[in-house]
Order: structure tokens, then C-alpha cells, then sequence
């Protein structure tokens, strides 16, 4: 049993790192501000189309690597010891927030699909890998990120519950938790999905 005063400093930490706004540096780097630009989000796929596709890598990426770091590497420094699976989604949960809500940027961030992906590649990798096959099927046949995103994370909070794609250990809790997350990146997509609705989203040029 991890102590509440673990799992509190796990979560700042967390949460400062996740507040990390890669995809703003990035395109300030090359002299764009895109909150002000494409669709406004400072997330991976807006910073591929505003600021161009290797820095949208590199933004996809380094959002990926706050959720990974958050999950597998901060619970382990503030516990010392190998951290069981909730404190390792408590930091995961944590860097999602962080990313979506960062307090450097009055609280509006990116839709926290990246960071959740590398959040969840810690936690429950049988379970991402299914959501990424999921995710490329859809983008590969729509060319929407947007829906290619909503589906991953629904497919992601279905089967979570199931083996064997369900974490070890944990009960119902772990579980609970990753398709709440789910729900998030379905919500703030709500933007994508109007558009999706009414023909105007953007599709991915390959």
C-alpha cells in the first residue's frame, strides 16, 4: 500500500512535468505561436500542421515522453523502490492533467492524447498496443487524427477491463481510472467532433 503522501508528491511532480508545453516551444522556436494559428492547440498534430511534420514529431514525441517519464520514472524516484501500478497511474493521471490543464498557460493545454499514450505504455502496454492498432486503422482509412484519436481512446477504455489487456494488480480501481482518462480525451475532443459532424475537420496529408 503506497502512503497518501507519496502518491500527493508523485502527483506534483507529475503534474509539473506534464505542464510542459513542448508543442508552444516548439513552434516559438521557429517563430510561430500556435495558439494563434490552425486550430489553435498546442498539441502534436496542430504543431505538425502549422510549424511542419518534423517538428510535429518531435512535438508528438516529447509529449510522449512526459506521460512515459511521469509514469515509470517519477513514482520510482519519490517511492525509491519499484512502484506498484496505481502510483505509477497516479503520476500518468497526473502529466494527462498537467498537459491539458497547464498552469504556465492558464490552464488551457493540448488534448492529452500523447502524453496519455505515454502514460498508458508503462502501465498497461497490451492495451496501448491494441488502441494503436486501432488509432492506425482508422487514420490509414479516414485520414482524420482527430477520429483516429476518439476511437483509440474508446477502444483504450473498453479494453482495459478485459484480458489480457487488464493490469495485474489493482481491483477495479486501475480500470475505473484509465477509461475516466478516456473519457477525457473524448471530451476534449468535443471541438473535432462538431466539425467532424459537420464536414470541416482537417484530414492528415500523407
Amino acid at each position: 500500500m503506497v502512503d497518501t503522501t507519496a502518491l500527493a508528491v508523485t502527483a506534483l511532480v507529475a503534474y509539473l512535468l506534464g505542464s510542459i508545453p513542448f508543442g508552444l516551444l516548439i513552434g516559438l522556436s521557429r517563430g510561430i505561436d500556435v495558439r494563434t494559428v490552425g486550430s489553435k492547440n498546442i498539441g502534436a498534430t496542430n504543431v505538425l500542421r502549422t510549424v511542419g511534420k518534423p517538428w510535429g514529431i518531435l512535438a508528438f514525441a516529447l509529449d510522449f515522453a512526459k506521460g512515459l517519464v511521469a509514469a515509470a520514472v517519477v513514482p520510482r524516484l519519490v517511492l525509491a523502490s519499484s512502484p506498484p501500478a496505481l502510483a505509477m497511474l497516479v503520476g500518468g493521471i497526473a502529466a494527462v492533467v498537467g498537459h491539458t490543464w497547464p498552469v504556465w498557460l492558464s490552464f488551457r493545454g493540448g488534448k492529452g492524447v500523447a502524453t496519455s499514450a505515454g502514460m498508458l505504455v508503462a502501465v498497461a502496454p497490451a492495451a496501448v498496443g491494441l488502441a494503436l492498432a486501432a488509432w492506425l486503422v482508422v487514420l490509414l482509412a479516414s485520414r482524420y487524427v482527430s477520429l483516429a484519436s476518439i476511437t483509440a481512446a474508446v477502444v483504450l477504455a473498453v479494453a482495459i477491463w478485459f484480458p489480457p489487456f487488464a493490469v495485474a494488480d489493482g481491483g477495479v480501481l486501475i480500470p475505473a481510472l484509465v477509461s475516466l482518462l478516456g473519457a477525457l480525451v473524448v471530451y476534449r475532443h468535443r471541438s473535432n467532433i462538431a466539425r467532424l459532424a459537420n464536414g470541416t475537420e482537417n484530414r492528415f496529408k500523407f
